[in-house]
C-alpha cells in the first residue's frame, strides 16, 4: 500500500474514529478488500493513486475483510472489492467490483471535488466562454498534476487551435492516447492538417472551387470560422464530394472545435445537413 497521510489501514478497533468520526471533517472512502481477491489488486492501486492526487480532499481507508469479519458483516459485505463513501458518519455512496479509472474518478469527484477537479472544471468553463488563453493556462496547470488525462489534453488542443497555435496542437493530436476522446481528436486532426497548409498555399487557383476552398481555409486560419463555414457550404452546394469529402470533414472538425452544445455548431450542423441530404 502507498504510504500517505491520506491513506490509512483501519480495523475493528479504530474504525469508529478513523472512519466515522473522521468523515465529519472530510469524506472517507472505505475499500473493503482481501489478499486473495484479484479485482481488489486492480482497484486498490487506482484508489490509492487518486487519493494521493486529491491531496486531502478525501481520506482512503483500507479494510481487510478477512482480518475484520465483524466490520464486513456490519456493512453487508458480500462481494469484494466493495467501496463505501462516508460523510458525517453515514454511508452516502458505494459501488461493487473493479471499475475503470474514469468511473472511479467520477465517483470521487461527486463525493469530494479536489483542487485539480476544480481547475479542470474552470478550464472547461473558460473554453465555453471563449477565453482561450485562460483556458490554455488552466489546462496546462491541470495536466502538470494529472498528465494522463485525455479530456484535458483535448481541451488544451481546442484552446491552442482557437489561438492559431497549430504546431503544438498537431503534436498533441499525433500522440493522443486511445480513449473515449480519441474520435474527437481524430476530427480535430483533419481540421489542423487542412489549416496547416494555408501558409504554403499558392496565391491563385485555376479551379474556382479549389480557390473558394483555400479562401475558406484562410478565413479559418485567421479565426473567422463562421465565414469559413459559409464558404464551405457554398462549395458543398456545388460538389458534395469535393476533394473526396474533405470539406465536409473539415466542417465536422470545426463543430468539434466549438463543441456539440455551442449555438454555432447547432446552426451550421443543421445547414450542413440540409445541403448534404
Amino acid at each position: 500500500m502507498m504510504a500517505s497521510d491520506h491513506i490509512v489501514t483501519v480495523n475493528e478497533a479504530d474504525f469508529e474514529y478513523e472512519v466515522l468520526q473522521y468523515s465529519k471533517q472530510v469524506p472517507v472512502v472505505v475499500d473493503f478488500w482481501a489478499e486473495w481477491c484479484g479485482p481488489c489488486r486492480s482497484l486498490g492501486p487506482i484508489l490509492e493513486r487518486l487519493a494521493q492526487e486529491a491531496g486531502g480532499a478525501f481520506r482512503l481507508a483500507k479494510v481487510n475483510v478477512d482480518e475484520n469479519p465483524n466490520l464486513a458483516a456490519m456493512y453487508g459485505v458480500r462481494s469484494i472489492p466493495l467501496v463505501k463513501a462516508f460523510r458525517d458518519g453515514q454511508v452516502v455512496a458505494e459501488f461493487v467490483g473493479a471499475q475503470p479509472e474514469g468511473r472511479v474518478r467520477e465517483f470521487l469527484r461527486a463525493l469530494a471535488p479536489s483542487e485539480n477537479d476544480l481547475t479542470f472544471e474552470k478550464a472547461q468553463g473558460m473554453l465555453e466562454l471563449g477565453n482561450w488563453a485562460e483556458a490554455e493556462a488552466l489546462f496546462r496547470k491541470f495536466l502538470e498534476k494529472v498528465p494522463e488525462h485525455p479530456a484535458a489534453s483535448l481541451g488544451l488542443v481546442r484552446a491552442l487551435i482557437m489561438q492559431g497555435y497549430l504546431s503544438e496542437a498537431r503534436q498533441l493530436l499525433y500522440n493522443f492516447p486511445p480513449s473515449k476522446e480519441y474520435q474527437s481528436a481524430e476530427m480535430l486532426s483533419v481540421l489542423v492538417k487542412a489549416l496547416s497548409r494555408v501558409p504554403d498555399a499558392a496565391p491563385y487557383y485555376d479551379d474556382p472551387l479549389e480557390a473558394a476552398y483555400m479562401n475558406a481555409l484562410r478565413l479559418a486560419y485567421r479565426g473567422n470560422f463562421e465565414a469559413a463555414m459559409d464558404g464551405m457550404l457554398d462549395i458543398l452546394r456545388q460538389d458534395k464530394q469535393f476533394r473526396g469529402g474533405e470539406v465536409r470533414r473539415v466542417m465536422l472538425g470545426i463543430f468539434e472545435l466549438y463543441g456539440n452544445e455551442n449555438p454555432i455548431t447547432r446552426q451550421y450542423r443543421n445547414e450542413l445537413a440540409s445541403v448534404l441530404f
